[in-house]
């Protein structure tokens, strides 16, 4: 089993124990009344773990308590792995970040813009701006989700068969196909939606490696940074160790299992925007590489100048998310956050109105978990659940409080 060991005097790196363990007690209280099955949370500081605690269950039905080797389903936590996989090709020349998609995807070379009509008469135009490999990194590109249920073009992704429950019988490239022949909600380059922009962008990876995205992440990523727990499924010998995945029902969080059940075996589409799994354990080593600036213990996956730029705000006129957001789905809240090339990115605390320090980093999953890097307090943190959806609870605001109010120094 792995364990989450303290190997540091939390106190000698700057993080008082007494005000940290103020985290289980609020967390243990989702617990209690039945608002979380459970959770497990961490806390870092220079690479180091310097807190760690869990509560609940990670199968309440079979009693089965949430352990520090808990797989968890990390969904949209996939993203900035993905990012991270494009950016490796990046460095190697395969790509410029202003390169036309299209270049690769013949449903973009001439890409429409959605007008008005209805999903199943749409009304477009030609886009003036192409689909660059920079837009699908910040979302910027005018793609969608079917299953945020904002826009006529959603429907018309959950007409080709894709909502959150399930995807077609297809494989990548053809579901890329599908997204991409639809209407973009914009035009390139002028707005932010939540969208298969990410697993569009593990589809070039898989133009652009040679490989298929599970062998790419495997030989490049994971296996070099020991994440030996995350994958695309849940393998029979580890299932025990899977976590359950809920819904929530007025106020209560009620077992899924028809959906939790797609873990079990190999998905018919590796989605590098939300197909894996992963512990508290690996997705530590990731974060704890991007907080050395791509390097772990002697691995280096990019330059600290690669990160610098993905961890910059790319929207449009430097504008925030609460400005340039569609109504779109989304796993943080919108006030003084920009967006990178894989993350989103504080840049203004203030109206953002938390602790956190500008030039963090984050992301969450629709599963409730959630991570951030904080260069300015050399700090990494996350957080595991397995509720859906995604903010039904203000669980990621909570946590930056508990943890901010702990830093001594």
């Amino acid at each position: 089993m792995t364990q989450l060991e303290i190997r540091v005097d939390p106190t000698a790196m700057g993080v008082d124990p007494e005000r940290l363990a103020r985290i289980k007690p609020h967390f243990d209280r989702y617990v209690a009344d039945r608002r979380l099955p459970g959770w497990l949370a961490t806390v870092s500081r220079g690479g180091e773990l310097v807190w760690s605690a869990k509560g609940g269950y990670r199968d309440r039905e079979k009693e089965l308590e949430v352990t520090d080797d808990t797989i968890w389903r990390i969904y949209s936590m996939t993203k900035p792995i993905t990012a991270i996989a494009a950016m490796m090709l990046y460095e190697e020349g395969r790509f410029d970040l202003n390169d036309d998609v299209g270049r690769w995807i013949e449903a973009l070379r001439e890409p429409r813009i959605w007008t008005g009509g209805t999903p199943e008469a749409p009304e477009t135009a030609a886009a003036t701006e192409p689909v660059r490999v920079h837009h699908l990194l910040s979302h910027t590109s005018g793609l969608t989700y079917g299953f945020q249920r904002a826009h006529p073009v959603d429907e018309i992704y959950r007409a080709k068969g894709y909502d959150f429950a399930g995807y077609p019988d297809v494989d990548l490239a053809t579901a890329v196909h599908d997204w991409c022949s639809s209407p973009l909600l914009f035009e390139p380059g002028t707005r932010w939606n939540y969208s298969e922009s990410t697993s569009v962008l593990g589809h070039l990876i898989e133009i652009w490696s040679g490989q298929t995205l599970d062998a790419f992440f495997q030989e490049r990523i994971l296996g070099p940074l020991g994440m030996q727990d995350t994958s695309w499924w849940c393998p029979p010998e580890k299932l025990e160790r899977l976590a359950m995945l809920y819904v929530t029902s007025n106020g209560d969080s009620l077992a899924y299992e028809d959906l939790g059940k797609h873990a079990h075996r190999p998905p018919r589409i590796l989605d590098g925007g939300g197909g894996l799994q992963s512990t508290a354990h690996d997705y530590n080593r990731f974060m704890t590489m991007l907080l050395h600036g791509g390097e772990l213990e002697g691995v280096r996956l990019v330059s600290n100048r690669t990160l610098e730029l993905m961890t910059q705000n790319h929207l449009p006129d430097d504008g925030d998310l609460e400005e340039l957001a569609f109504d779109s789905y989304s796993e943080i809240d919108y006030a003084g956050v920009g967006f990178g090339l894989g993350f989103a990115v504080a840049i203004d605390s203030r109206k953002n109105k938390s602790l956190i320090s500008e030039g963090s980093y984050f992301w969450g999953g629709a599963a409730s978990t959630a991570f951030w890097v904080d260069p300015v307090e050399d700090l990494t943190v996350s957080f595991f659940t397995q509720l859906l959806p995604s903010g039904t609870y203000p669980i990621r605001r909570e946590l930056q409080q508990l943890v901010y109010q702990a830093l001594v120094d």
